[in-house]
This record gives C-alpha cells, structure tokens and sequence, in this order.
C-alpha cells in the first residue's frame, strides 16, 4: 500500500507543476485533463498523509507508554488504541479510492423518465418517480434543470427530462437505470385491486462539448409549435426544436423554453449525452467488458426494482434487497438503496 501510495503522491506533484505552467494555460483541453487526474488523485494523497502521520504518532505514543513512571503513560496508551482505530479506517478508505473510478462518476446527469405499462397509473407514478430524484438532489446540494416534459391528459408525465448538475451526481445515480414496477391500489379502482404498471429510467453522464463534437452537417434542425395536453397549441411561435442526427438517426425534441435558441441548446445536451452512452455501449462491446454482470446492465428492458405500496416494501432484484421504507424512499431518502447497490 505504501508503494502504490508513494507513486500516486509522485504523479501528484508531477501534476501539481503542470497545473502552474504557463504552457498548459494555453492548452484549455489538455489543462481540463490535467485538472481532472489532479483533482482524481488528491483525495488518496490527503488520506496517505493521514494515514503516515496516524502511524508516526502511534510510534511516538509507544515510546512514551513505554516510561511507566510518566503522568503521561495511561493517557500515550489511550491515545494509541485510538489512533490504531483511526489507521483501520483509514487503510480501509484507500482500499476503496484505489478501486478503479468510473470516469464518469463526476459528471453531472440527464435523468429520462417515461411511463411504460399501466396507463394512468404510470404516468402518475412517472411524475412520483421525479418528485423523489428532485428532493434526493435538494439534498445533496445539487441543482435540477428540466430539460423537456410532457404532461398526460389524466395527471402525471408522459415523458419527463431533467438535468442534475453536482459533484458525484453520476456516481450516484447511475444504477437507476432500468425498469421501475409500482404495485398499487389505484384511485380510480373501485374493488380495490392491486395494479401494476412499469417506468422506465434512463440515466445519461452529461458529455461535454470537448468529449463529444457534434458537427453541423451531421444535425437536422426542425422547429414547430409546442403544444400540451392533447395537442392544444401552447404557444403562437414556433420556438419548439426537433434535432434529428442524420448518422444515427438518433432524434430529440425540447419545447419547454419560450426560446427557440434555449430549446435547442437542451436538445442538444440530451442529444450529445445519448451518443456518448451509445459509444461507450459500443466500446463495452468490442471489449467484451463484464464490469455490470454483477448488478445487471441498466438496459430499460431489465425490471430492476418494484415498489408494492400495500405492504411498503421496496425491492431491488439485482441485490435481493428490500427494505420497508417505501415512503422514505419516495420522500428523496435514497442513500439506503444506493450504498447497498454501490
């Protein structure tokens, strides 16, 4: 551990010269790279000098346990068997920071939420499903941003979009990717039967400008009148966008802003986020990588978790896992669900 630690610290400082050099300050995409591996790495670096300086100060405390004469002898003692408690945790936080890192675990995310069986059903729960990854964002600090929605006739989304902007938000969120199962009594069901409707969950790393060009003849660009709930027209200009991509034939449209300008720029986000998922998917392919074996794919074809309402229970079928906090979860307490599956 201490080698490995020892190496990383060197390449640590290698990085910390660069950051200050005036050649790389004119070199904006390579300074991001830079900054990013620096940024990577710094964490294992601070927790390395704790844990030295820990071990240094377990040593020190020895030598004075050691005078059994000294006032200081009990308290050296006391000392030592914290500092040891505190060296365990410490070793164990770097066995987890030299794990191979997702490269996407900092990025921001694009959440796709869409009914899928169920009717009403489902896209009341689509509009549940956003409410409780909006309080989660709340309260971890992050922002939420929505991209395009759209509402259902009888309540709820046909379709909701959004942007959370914050540090680790991929990290956090990436395995919500897949089918949601709510079983539930409905409002509207008169004998009280169960029902269960599904919707899918689509969790995108925000790709940036630098790692995904999109080039202007490689876009359709169409625009339109946004309309709402059966079709009513919403708005006297046509500042609605549709961008096709002729090579995938990939298509995303955004009607939220007022702005045919903004509307383009949040299809764009979307668009330039769903190629970098395809890509990676492809290059996972090539490479025959099983990195997701363990907890499923995230494909939206794979029922990964349901929510049974009459009894509160909560299952996630990738781990086993159920926990009967249902109204906690739904409340934006996600952390129980996410720390198992991570």
């Amino acid at each position: 551990m201490q080698e490995k630690l020892n190496k990383i610290k060197e390449r640590f400082e290698e990085l910390s010269k660069r950051l200050s050099s005036s050649e790389l300050a004119q070199n904006p995409n390579e300074y991001q790279k830079v900054a990013k591996e620096h940024k990577d790495l710094e964490e294992i670096v601070l927790v390395g000098d704790d844990l030295t300086k820990s071990k240094k100060e377990i040593k020190e405390n020895e030598e004075m346990a050691k005078d059994s004469d000294s006032e200081f002898a009990q308290i050296a003692k006391e000392e030592i068997e914290k500092l040891k408690t505190k060296v365990d945790s410490l070793e164990e936080r770097l066995k987890f920071l030299f794990l191979p890192k997702d490269p996407n675990d900092d990025k921001n995310v694009i959440i796709e939420i869409r009914p899928a069986a169920g009717g009403e059903e489902s896209s009341l729960f689509t509009e549940e499903m956003f409410k409780m990854y909006s309080i989660y964002a709340q309260k971890n600090g992050w922002t939420i941003e929505i991209l395009s929605s759209s509402n259902s006739e009888g309540g709820g989304y046909k379709e909701m979009i959004f942007r959370i902007q914050g540090n680790g938000a991929y990290s956090r969120l990436k395995y919500e990717s897949g089918v949601h199962r709510v079983q539930r009594v409905p409002k509207t069901e008169a004998k009280g039967r169960i029902h269960t409707s599904t919707v899918t969950v689509a969790v995108l790393p925000e790709a940036e400008e630098v790692e995904l060009e999109i080039k202007a003849e490689e876009i359709k660009v169409d625009v339109f009148r946004s309309s709402g709930p059966g079709g009513q027209s919403v708005n006297t200009t046509d500042s609605a966008v549709r961008i096709t991509h002729i090579p995938t034939g990939l298509v995303v449209s955004c009607q939220d802003e007022k702005s045919q300008l903004k509307n383009k720029d949040k299809a764009l986000r979307i668009l330039r986020s769903r190629l970098l998922v395809q890509k990676e998917e492809e290059e996972q392919k090539k490479l025959g990588d099983a990195r997701k074996l363990q907890i499923g794919t995230g494909d939206r074809s794979e029922k990964i978790r349901t929510y049974n309402f009459p009894q509160s229970r909560i299952t996630d079928h990738r781990i086993n896992y159920t926990t009967h906090a249902l109204e906690k979860v739904l409340s934006g307490e996600l952390d129980e669900l996410i720390d198992a599956l991570t």
